[in-house]
């Protein structure tokens, strides 16, 4: 069989720069004479499985590019997690369609799905190539330095914390963000980057990385509090106690839960409400206030980093390289070789599949709510060029007439 068929999907949560991939997987394969046809699933997997297809191949290269600098999932996304029955399902429609090679552009469930489909075609005998390209803010994918995805997100959070303690330093009071991040506290962490003079915040970090006491918590705050008058807190969505339960469900009865049955940890607003109540009635500070940044750091377009633009389209270039010149299935990873530079290399589906990495221990703090200078190095060039600066009026005060004493 040499159809010369492609098929490349978009899994999990949309990202600013995932189409940039999906037009490396489109762009780079053109330039193979043996490609026929490089068809996009509509809606990740659950467009496998319904067959719903669009032909990239009279797709004109100009929109292309138009379409890899614009966010989110241009082929649009699924939360579908497929077994083995789905999976299988998946694999009778690509035999059925002849396709030849699978690019699946996702995070750990698409990984874990790109592995069960190559283990159905080896099965079968049939002559498929199965690639996955990384993609989440989440940067949990272990094997990788970092994730596309995740370098544009943390620029958003850096950003808007580096305003927020602005906001804060002029009408002083205690603010609190949660980021999103349910193992995994790398986003949360990236809120570090915004601080540049010392008594910037945010003042306070909390990471699912370390367990998370309320008493704590307080007596934190309340010390930030006195020292500068003022507390910025950037709170991780999966922050849990020393049983791993969620905060949020301890704190609030009434929860939403998402399609898995988990805990809906951000986008209702209600773990940065419940803790600003717990401040406000333990400490009695009156002006505290609470943000859940949501959906809106995933794929926000006036926020994003050349660098990632940049990796994410060379994952998805080399991904159709590994699948052409390569003899196997496997997962495209980044490894940094310098400061700053990076490399590609396939690693094995199952080192990827299912696993989840979380923050290292030297990039966290001794207290446990702060970034080392190791975290700070780590991500700093991955925030790309032209980040923002603030700066501060001198004190130059000048004596007072009425009221020298």
């Amino acid at each position: 069989m040499k159809s010369g068929k492609i098929l490349v999907a978009q899994g999990g949560g949309p990202t600013a720069v995932i189409n940039q991939s999906l037009v490396g997987v489109a762009l780079e394969a053109r330039r193979f004479g043996e490609v026929q046809r490089i068809y996009g699933a509509r809606h990740g997997v659950r467009g496998i499985v319904n067959e719903d297809f669009v032909d990239l191949t009279q797709e004109t290269s100009h929109n292309l590019e138009l379409v890899a600098g614009t966010p989110a999932s241009a082929l649009g996304s699924t939360r579908d997690k497929p077994d083995l029955k789905y999976c299988q399902e998946i694999f009778k429609v690509l035999q059925a369609h002849e396709i030849e090679h699978f690019f699946y552009i996702g995070g750990n469930d698409s990984s874990d799905t790109v592995r069960i489909v190559s283990e159905e075609a080896h099965k079968a005998n049939y002559p498929l190539r199965s690639i996955h390209i990384p993609k989440t803010i989440d940067n949990d994918l272990v094997g990788n330095d970092h994730t596309p995805g995740f370098p544009s997100a943390a620029r958003f959070v850096a950003q808007a914390f580096a305003g927020a303690n602005l906001d804060n330093a002029a009408l002083p009071g205690v603010y609190l963000a949660v980021v999103m991040g349910r193992h995994a506290g790398f986003l949360t962490a990236a809120s570090a980057l915004g601080k540049k003079f010392p008594d910037d915040g945010p003042h306070l970090i909390y990471v699912p990385e370390r367990t998370f006491v309320l008493d704590k918590f307080l007596a934190d705050v309340k010390a930030v509090y006195e020292r500068y008058g003022r507390c910025v807190i950037a709170v991780s969505e999966g922050i849990h106690d020393e049983s791993g339960a969620p905060i949020a469900a301890q704190l609030a009865r009434d929860l939403e839960h998402d399609a898995h049955g988990n805990v809906q940890l951000s986008g209702s607003g209600g773990l940065a409400d419940l803790l600003c109540e717990e401040i406000k009635t333990k400490l009695k500070i009156k002006r505290v206030r609470g943000d859940t940044f949501g959906y809106v750091q995933r794929s926000f377009i006036g926020c994003v980093s050349d660098v990632d633009q940049r990796e994410a389209r060379e994952v998805g270039e080399k991904a159709v390289q590994y699948a052409m010149w390569g003899g196997r299935d496997g997962s495209v990873a980044i490894k940094r070789t310098g400061f700053y530079s990076v490399d590609y290399e396939l690693v094995p589906l199952e080192s990827v599949a299912g696993k989840t990495r979380t923050m290292e221990d030297d990039f966290i703090s001794a207290s446990g709510t702060d970034v080392t200078d190791a975290f700070r190095l780590y991500l700093r060039p991955l925030l790309g060029s032209g980040m923002p600066d603030a700066y501060r009026l001198r004190t130059n005060p000048v004596a007072k007439v009425l009221n020298r004493g």
